[in-house]
């Protein structure tokens, strides 16, 4: 009994747990619910709030695009409306101008059609003052020839050869007072004209030399310069052809050689060297061959520079490099561009005193002396083949025959060759002007470097030491160490044999291997 009334009790008391829990849970589901509401609906009245703050800003935004769309058509539309009224006012004044021109076309049409109207008239009236006066002189030649006894024809006949006897006695006469005023005057005349010219141009003299004197700051540089040996100096003979005097003349360096290119770039080269502080054998080639282009590129400036001081224009690009190339040669040791130049202003200046063409003229006298500017020197007269390169590189015909005609190769056909020929003798004329022993004397080294650059492997000879010395380089792939003695030996009887020259001539011959790689 106490044990079921036990489980009553208990099973009382599950159940008031169990409603109790179900109480509980349902209290706080009502309770989470209505704070649910509240929260949501706040949450509802702030994003509507915010959405209508967002709305207005939009709105705002809307609203000045908007009027900012408005005031950029209306630009466009006040620009296009000024465009078009400026139009309208250009075709108005167009319209205007037509209007005035059509009547002032009327109008000369109107004053044209008068005149012709006259016109017309007065050549009625002159056609019958014609038919007036045929008739008279009709009557007149009828009575004339009924008064002489000849016809009209026999009498013209008549007079026509008396006429011409009194005219051929007249005209010889005149003629005859003419040439004996010529030759009074014409040599008077052509002094006149040849002074003048000299006088008005003076160009410098300046004789070509053989040395360049390369000044140092110190002696110290000599021994850098002489290098290990002599490595230095001999390599930079080698490369430059020049023959460098390093003696005990103070703070300075002789440069001996018969080609002026030759001493300019070994001097170019030596001032860059010395400068950098840099002398080796290597470094010596790389600066050699730079300083090369350098030359080759003042070459082409100068000669365009020359061309622009005397006026001329329109010459082929390798003509202006022969020009420029004519700095560096020497004529009978007068400076080859300098007389050049000369020639030129004296040809332009006499052929304006004698009426001719000036510019053509000292087109002509600028390039007579082209044809001792190219290396390969064939053997022809300078003028003939100064002449052939003009012709190769279109130059007019009248230039042409004055390059080749001013040393009488060719036959003269224009006034301008003698005019060149004679200028050219006025600037070689000048006392000082020119020597002939260094021209031979540049001849005989010329002709000496070319007899030994005929056997096959040598790449360049140079002479030195005023041509006491041939030094003669061959490539080392192509020629042995015995064939270098031997061809030291043939060149030399080559020379005794075909050559007249003082005292007695050394014969180098330069074999030499490298060998060069780059570690990278």
């Amino acid at each position: 009994m106490i044990l079921l009334i036990n489980g009553v009790f208990n099973g009382l008391a599950i159940v008031l747990c169990v409603s109790a829990l179900i109480l509980g849970f349902g209290a706080s589901y009502l309770v989470w619910q209505k704070a649910l509401k509240n929260k949501s609906r706040k949450i509802i009245t702030e994003a509507e709030t915010e959405a209508e703050v967002i709305k207005k800003e939009k709105i705002l935004q809307a609203k000045e695009r908007f009027l900012q769309l408005k005031a950029e058509h209306e630009k466009v539309i006040n620009d296009r409306n000024n465009k078009i009224a400026l139009s309208e006012s250009r075709l108005k004044q167009k319209e205007l101008t037509l209007s005035q021109k059509i009547e002032e076309s009327q109008r000369k049409k109107n004053e044209t059609e008068a005149i012709r109207e006259n016109l017309t008239s007065q050549l009625e009236l002159v056609e019958k003052k014609n038919e007036e006066l045929a008739r008279l002189h009709r009557q007149q030649v009828d009575q004339l020839e009924a008064i002489s006894g000849f016809s009209a024809e026999e009498a013209k006949n008549h007079l026509i050869e008396s006429l011409k006897e009194e005219a051929k006695t007249g005209a010889m006469s005149y003629i005859n007072e003419i040439l004996d005023e010529a030759k009074m005057t014409a040599n008077k005349e052509a002094r006149r004209i040849v002074l003048q010219t000299i006088q008005r141009v003076a160009a410098e003299v300046a004789i070509e030399n053989a040395v360049t004197v390369f000044h140092i700051e110190s002696d110290e540089i000599k021994g850098r310069i002489i290098g290990r040996e002599g490595r230095n100096i001999r390599a930079l003979e080698a490369a430059t052809g020049v023959e460098i005097i390093v003696d005990d003349t103070p703070e300075a360096i002789v440069l001996s050689a018969f080609d002026p290119v030759r001493r300019e770039i070994a001097r170019l080269a030596l001032h860059q060297l010395v400068t950098d502080g840099r002398i080796h054998p290597a470094r010596i080639e790389e600066i050699v061959e730079k300083t090369r282009k350098q030359v080759e590129d003042e070459i082409l400036e100068v000669g365009k520079r020359t061309a622009i001081d005397l006026g001329i224009h329109g010459l082929h690009p390798e003509l202006v490099r022969l020009i420029g190339k004519m700095k560096y040669r020497s004529s009978y040791g007068q400076n080859l561009l300098m007389h050049s130049r000369e020639v030129a202003n004296l040809s332009a200046i006499m052929a304006a005193e004698l009426g001719l063409n000036p510019k053509l003229a000292k087109r002509a006298g600028l390039l007579h002396d082209i044809g001792k500017v190219p290396d390969d020197e064939p053997e022809l007269p300078h003028a003939v083949l100064g002449m052939k390169v003009a012709e190769k590189y279109k130059e007019k015909p009248e230039i042409c025959n004055a390059i080749g005609a001013h040393h009488d190769e060719t036959e003269m056909t224009t006034l301008i060759a003698p005019i060149v020929q004679v200028c050219d003798a006025i600037s070689g004329a000048r006392p000082g002007a020119r020597r002939e022993v260094v021209e031979s004397y540049i001849k005989r080294l010329k002709e000496l470097e070319s007899l030994a650059l005929q056997y096959p492997g040598v790449m360049k000879t140079y002479a030195i030491q005023a041509g006491r010395e041939l030094r003669v380089i061959v490539g080392a792939e192509k020629v042995t160490d015995k064939e270098a003695e031997n061809l030291s030996f043939e060149i030399a009887r080559k020379i005794q044999n075909e050559m007249t020259y003082p005292g007695q001539i050394k014969i180098t011959v330069i074999r030499e291997t490298r060998a060069v790689n780059y570690a990278k």
